[in-house]
């Protein structure tokens, strides 16, 4: 379908991913320097004894490591962001990107952003693909939500719209609204409603998942490295 409403999309992307947040910067290292137990009297304040200093020194290396006890769950949890995929500038149309090598198992996750036209594909959090989407149109748009993939359809075709091939189809909801490949995946045009990726990219994200894996649609929601998905 061709975009004939307002101004036509950007050519250029303006975020990578999943709207990430500091996308192309690298992320800051939370590594904590280790409090000094060492005593000397120039730490002993006045009115102060070394039996009372060293206590209060154990108290802040005790809150310390329980500061530390939240990052090292969020390592544990699958729907936490771990990796984002080392994508250097903005992601145009018709560009996809694929990296799961040496990722563990983990739940599939499929983020949509409706204002970056931006998918990516989580695994156990880390970020294993991503790619420009063809989306709806003011008149036709494509939901907001959190949405199941209710079934797959590897060879779908639309009945609904003159017989058009929409391969590796993902379906989130009963009247149609899916994620499928499209040759057409470019500026100036949109979708009924649909999320419209490159079919090399619909190839891979069929390959992936399965009934019940969730697929997050938002409007500029930013998350970073650290950050739940779900």
């Amino acid at each position: 379908m061709k975009w004939i409403g307002g101004a036509t999309a950007a050519v250029v992307l303006l975020f990578g991913g999943a709207t990430l947040a500091n996308r192309l910067s690298s992320p800051e290292d939370s590594e904590q320097a280790a409090l000094a137990l060492d005593v000397d009297a120039a730490k002993v304040g006045a009115g102060q004894t070394i039996d009372e200093v060293i206590p209060a020194q154990e108290a802040q290396l005790a809150e310390g490591a329980a500061q530390q006890q939240p990052a090292a769950a969020q390592q544990d949890d699958p729907f936490v962001i771990k990796r984002i995929l080392p994508i250097d500038g903005p992601i145009k149309y018709g560009q996809w990107f694929w990296d799961d090598k040496d990722v563990p198992e983990g739940p599939i996750v499929i983020t949509v952003d409706l204002d970056a036209r931006v998918i990516s594909a989580f695994k156990g959090g880390f970020e294993i693909g991503a790619a420009a989407a063809m989306l709806g149109t003011d008149d036709h748009p494509t939901p907001l939500g959190t949405f199941p993939i209710l079934y797959k359809d590897k060879d779908n075709v639309s009945e609904k719209y003159g017989d058009a091939p929409m391969p590796f189809s993902l379906f989130l909801t009963r009247d149609g609204v899916a994620i499928h490949g499209g040759h057409q995946v470019e500026n100036g045009y949109a979708s009924h409603g649909c999320v419209s990726v490159p079919t090399e990219f619909a190839e891979k994200l069929f390959a992936i998942t399965g009934k019940g894996d969730k697929v997050i649609i938002t409007r500029g929601k930013m998350v970073g490295m650290g950050d739940k998905i779900l």
